[in-house]
């Protein structure tokens, strides 16, 4: 099972991803990425740059000034992303209705609920992981809401726009194979289209209240392509093939296999099995960075007192936006926040901080 269930969040302590499949991986992978680039553009200092990095200072000497970050990806920087199959959640509905024998939906469920895979009378709705309606309740999103919200957004995490600016962070092109696309084109532009659920979030008044904190509704466009991923799921069942229970994490510095949340090997509560794209290590990384560059936001006690903190409200405010007006029922997944990097000492004003050595 690649999601954590609900009951087992208050135990991760920040070591355990909620959600690994792969899309979730993908974007968490990305921001990886980003982290040891700033990680090394810190080191380097002001003004000594790499011309072949993905990463730069920002202009105009604001690399201490805040709220505004320090570093912006180069100019010329596209993203893209490709997906073997269409995402987890609304955008496949039409999929999964093709694929079942009984189209009928399934049980009904209570006003407020998130739905797993059943109910096909409601489309446009955040669907919740596992799908399968056997599998223990977990409060993680499905891929298609995720990548809904990351349209409002940007790719960039709470804690990573911290240091990164958000502009340019905008997914570009979501490929998907051409044949999905021709089964389910209703859903996916339904789920992340100008004109499907999302349209609330284009009206101009939204928008403009937006851009006043460099964000913006932008959906991304849908490429197909005809080439076949070796390892991907069939459209058509084959009962011969069963899905793998295990999860990689690449970038172009990192490569790990995740098994239930953790590094394959580990337990599942050993703090040294946490990826270094779970929260742990990624607010360790970005910690470390911050206090080279003076970005004081990220020196919180706590996970959820830096994810709550007065710089990233405006952030906040616009998932709130997206949630309250296009994206619903979301109910947030909660009881992973209370953790606190292992020592913590003060040092010129800001809160420093050393962890466990996780990747």
């Amino acid at each position: 099972m690649k999601c954590l269930p609900q009951n087992k969040i208050a135990l991760s302590n920040g070591n355990i991803l909620h959600d690994s499949h792969a899309e979730v991986l993908a974007i968490r992978s990305f921001n990886r990425f980003l982290l040891d680039e700033c990680a090394d553009l810190a080191k380097e200092g002001f003004g000594n740059e790499n011309p072949r990095a993905w990463i730069k200072w920002r202009t105009g000497g604001e690399e201490h000034t805040q709220p505004h970050p320090p570093f912006a990806l180069q100019e010329d920087v596209r993203i893209h992303m490709y997906t073997s199959q269409t995402p987890c959640g609304d955008a496949s509905m039409e999929l999964t209705m093709s694929s079942q024998e009984d189209s009928t939906p399934w049980a009904v469920r209570q006003e407020g609920q998130m739905l797993g895979r059943g109910n096909f009378d409601q489309l446009g709705v955040v669907r919740r992981k596992p799908a399968r309606p056997d599998a223990p309740q977990s409060l993680s999103k499905s891929c298609s809401d995720k990548l809904a919200m990351k349209e409002c957004t940007g790719l960039l995490s709470g804690l990573v726009s911290s240091l990164v600016d958000v502009r340019g962070t905008w997914l570009g092109t979501l490929v998907v194979p051409e044949e999905e696309w021709e089964l389910g084109r209703v859903g996916m532009e339904r789920a992340w289209g100008s004109d499907g659920r999302m349209a609330p979030l284009a009206a101009p008044e939204v928008q403009e209240r937006w851009r006043h904190h460099g964000y913006q509704f932008r959906p991304f466009e849908i490429q197909t392509t005809s080439q076949t991923f070796t390892f991907a799921k069939p459209i058509t069942p084959d009962p011969n093939v069963t899905p793998s229970n295990l999860s990689t994490v690449w970038t172009p510095r990192r490569q790990e296999t995740i098994i239930n949340g953790v590094l394959q090997g580990r337990k599942q509560l050993d703090p040294k099995g946490a990826s270094c794209v779970s929260r742990r290590m990624l607010w360790k990384t970005a910690l470390d960075v911050a206090l080279v560059v003076g970005v004081t936001v990220l020196g919180k006690r706590t996970y959820a007192e830096m994810k709550g903190s007065h710089e990233l409200k405006a952030r906040q405010s616009i998932k709130k936006d997206v949630q309250e007006l296009a994206l619903k029922p979301w109910v947030r997944n909660e009881g992973d926040g209370d953790f606190a990097l292992e020592t913590a000492t003060k040092h010129d004003g800001y809160i420093r901080i050393s962890a466990l050595e996780g990747c």
